[in-house]
């Protein structure tokens, strides 16, 4: 099993510092500390240097020439699609794994400084360079390293894990929701859908929100809501008529599609008792969403766009 924490056992503990490896204090202590340098070198520059490397060598070591490594958002995009479970095997085959994850981590940080104004915090050593970022969540620390660990973990592989928190983290934390269309004008009451089957809620739309002519071709299809097993669904308005937020529990958790003016745009899920009611509360620009995970209470903030 290749866990994120079993990924890294094997192949970056042993490149660490003597003393973080003889004291696991002093190696979180580093994940928390800005690197100076000590020899006169530009940690800047040679972060720089670093995903300049990547982003020429990076396609060919994980078997996409094709893949344009530019420092855009898109390119972490096609990245992200990029680390599949065989690019992963065969990294690992060759010994590289450590090389490929060490360069690319740094390449996203890079992409975060120059495509939205992030700002290298170097850490020792430089692989763990976090990137702090302002959005509208406030300010916080991006941790590519780590996106990539789970990424690459088993359990997201092949699913475009590094895609996701890139968009959650940084694209949606900066949009500016005004820069959206509004699609629904005005208050009107949305009440809840009590049987969820494909034809019920395209029934449901016509009657209560007409302006969205399709779900889009990423909302679940009429199979896979019978596979979830919605209880119900319920609908909520957000950012002054730029989404619509669908919400409901399945067999296995709790669901989130924030639909716009083209219909699907993104998702989150919660693994979530079914039986136990979940709240979403709306405090201005922050969702506050409650469940229940084997019987114990749990509280999600996130911004409303997702």
């Amino acid at each position: 099993m290749n866990g994120p924490d079993s990924l890294f056992a094997q192949h970056f503990f042993p490149l660490y510092p003597p003393e973080q490896r003889a004291d696991l204090r002093e190696l979180v202590g580093a994940r928390y500390t800005d690197a100076l340098p000590t020899t006169g070198v530009d940690l800047v520059r040679e972060l720089d240097g670093i995903a300049e490397a990547f982003a020429h060598l990076g396609p060919r070591a994980l078997g996409k020439d094709s893949l344009v490594l530019d420092f855009t958002d898109a390119s972490i995009h096609h990245l992200g699609a990029a680390l599949t479970r065989s690019a992963r095997d065969a990294a690992i085959a060759r010994g590289e794994l450590a090389q490929l994850v060490i360069h690319g981590a740094i390449y996203v940080a890079a992409t975060a400084v120059r495509a939205h104004g992030g700002v290298y915090r170097p850490r020792r050593p430089l692989w763990e360079t976090v990137v702090t970022l302002e959005s509208r969540a406030g300010r916080g620390d991006l941790t590519p390293f780590h996106w990539w660990l789970k990424a690459l973990s088993d359990a997201e592989i092949d699913k475009g894990g590094l895609t996701t928190r890139w968009v959650q983290h940084v694209e949606r934390a900066r949009l500016d929701p005004s820069s959206l269309p509004v699609f629904v004008v005005g208050p009107r009451p949305l009440p809840s859908l009590p049987v969820v089957r494909w034809e019920a809620l395209h029934k449901y739309l016509r009657a209560h929100l007409p302006e969205l002519p399709d779900l889009g071709p990423d909302f679940p299809s009429s199979e896979q809501l019978d596979e979830i097993g919605f209880l119900s669904l319920d609908f909520l308005v957000l950012a002054g008529g730029r989404y619509v937020l669908v919400h409901g529990r399945g067999r296995a958790g709790l669901h989130l599609f924030w639909l716009d003016a083209r219909g699907f745009s993104h998702g989150r899920f919660f693994p979530a008792d079914p039986p136990v009611p979940h709240e979403i509360e709306l405090d201005g620009d922050k969702l506050i969403v409650r469940f229940t995970v084997d019987g114990a209470r749990l509280e999600e903030e996130m911004l409303s766009t997702g």
